[in-house]
C-alpha cells in the first residue's frame, strides 16, 4: 500500500511493503494550500505516480488533506479510537486505477465539556498504542497534544497552543523588545521551568520576563530562552496535573523534543524518546484494520 501525510504545506509518502516495511518513501513541497479546487486527483497522481504504475492500487492519506480545506473532509471521530475504528471510518474519495481512502481525525472533550481535536497525529499515536499499554505520550510542535493510551487506543487528549504563543509573545509583544535571536541557552531555560512551578500563573509570569530584564537579573540574550522555558513549563504542569505520570513518551523533531525532555526531567519526570517518524507505521496499522495488509 502507499501511506501518505499531507498536511498544510508539505507531502509526505510512503511505499509499504508486507509487515509494514518502508521500501521507498518521499518528501516534498506542495502542501494542501497549493493545491488548486478540483486539484488534488492530479496532485496525488504527480506525487506517487511511479508506484501506482508499478503496481500499487491502495492508497491511504492522513492530515489535513481531510480536514474542509482538503480533498473531502473526513469528520473527526470521537475517542476512544485504535486502528480498527479509524479504519472503520475513513472515507473513500474517488480516483482511477486505485482505491484511495482518508483516514478521519480524533475528536475529545475535557473534563468540562470543552472540544478538542487532531488530524495527522493520531496515525503516529496509533503507532504507538499499539506498542503500549498504559501510557501518556506528548507530541510537542506549534500545537503539542498530549494523549493518553490504553489498550491500542487513544482516549483522550489535550491540546497546548504553546509554540504559536511563543512566536506571537517573542515577536509582536514587548517580551520582543527586551530579547534577542540566539542559540537556546540551558541556564535561563531550567530558571523559565523553575518559575512555572511558582504562584502567580502564566500571565503575571510573562510580565516577568520583562521586570526580570529591567532589573538586571535577565540577560537581553537569555530571554527567549527563558520565556520558553516558561512556556513549556507551564504546559508540563498542567499536563501532568490532569494525568499524573512518572514517565511520559514522547515523539517529536529532534531540537524541540530535547527542549520537551529537559522540562519533564527538571519536572521529575522520566523520558523515553520514539523515532519521530512514525506515521508510516501508523498508516500500516490502519491500512491491516482495512484488510490491506
Amino acid at each position: 500500500m502507499i501511506g501518505v501525510d499531507w498536511g498544510t504545506t508539505s507531502l509526505r509518502a510512503y511505499r509499504l511493503g508486507p509487515g509494514g516495511t518502508v521500501t521507498d518513501r518521499l518528501d516534498r513541497p506542495g502542501g494542501i494550500l497549493t493545491v488548486p479546487a478540483g486539484g488534488f486527483p492530479a496532485a496525488l497522481r504527480d506525487a506517487v505516480g511511479p508506484w501506482l504504475a508499478a503496481g500499487e492500487t491502495r492508497v491511504l492519506l492522513c492530515g489535513m488533506v481531510g480536514s474542509r480545506q482538503g480533498w473531502v473532509e473526513a469528520p473527526y471521530l470521537r475517542c476512544p479510537a485504535g486502528p480498527a475504528e479509524i479504519a472503520g471510518a475513513t472515507v473513500p474519495v474517488p480516483f482511477d486505477g486505485a482505491e484511495v481512502r482518508l483516514v478521519p481525525g480524533l475528536t475529545t472533550e475535557d473534563r468540562d465539556g470543552i472540544p478538542d481535536v487532531m488530524r495527522g497525529e493520531e496515525t503516529k499515536l496509533v503507532a504507538l498504542a499499539t506498542t503500549l499499554d498504559d501510557a501518556l505520550a506528548c507530541l510537542p510542535g506549534t500545537h503539542s497534544k498530549w494523549a493518553r493510551l490504553e489498550a491500542d487506543r487513544v482516549v483522550g487528549f489535550t491540546t497546548h497552543m504553546t509554540g504559536e504563543a511563543f512566536a506571537a509573545l517573542s515577536q509582536h509583544t514587548i517580551l520582543a523588545r527586551t530579547s534577542t535571536e540566539g542559540p537556546h541557552l540551558a541556564e535561563p531555560f531550567a530558571r523559565g521551568v523553575a518559575r512555572a512551578r511558582q504562584s502567580g500563573g502564566l500571565l503575571h509570569h510573562l510580565f516577568g520576563a520583562r521586570t526580570l530584564h529591567l532589573m538586571g537579573r535577565l540577560e537581553q540574550a537569555e530571554t527567549r530562552s527563558f520565556l520558553s522555558g516558561l512556556l513549556i513549563g507551564h504546559e508540563v504542569a498542567a499536563a501532568l496535573a490532569e494525568t499524573p505520570v512518572t514517565q511520559v513518551e514522547l515523539v517529536g523533531a529532534v531540537g524541540l523534543a530535547a527542549l520537551y525532555a529537559e522540562a519533564l526531567r527538571l519536572s521529575g519526570v522520566a523520558v523515553r524518546s520514539h523515532d519521530p517518524d512514525l506515521v508510516a507505521a501508523g498508516l500500516h496499522h490502519i491500512g491491516r484494520s482495512l484488510g490491506w495488509t
